[in-house]
């Protein structure tokens, strides 16, 4: 599970990600994410690390905390 969890977010990251893929070439301006890494990276990381279930709840975790009041460029590493 985990091998495919990682897979497919490396999928993501090459195709419809902002900060990793063909989208961020496609409109360089819009980059949203507020953390370093990405939370996609973060999520990969994560489950790389962790495995896939508790890898997977802290990378749903980190995407939560990504609010519009959150402060951009903050630097959250995987533990």
């Amino acid at each position: 599970m985990k091998y495919i969890l990682l897979f497919l977010i490396r999928i993501y990251q090459k195709t419809l990600s902002y900060d990793h893929g063909y989208m961020g070439e496609l409109f360089p301006n819009n980059r949203p994410c507020k953390f370093a890494p990405s939370c996609s990276e973060y999520g990969y990381q994560a489950i790389d690390k962790y495995g896939a279930f508790k890898g997977t709840k802290m990378a749903i975790q980190r995407v939560a905390r990504c609010t519009p009041n959150a402060q951009p460029g903050q630097y959250d590493p995987v533990p």
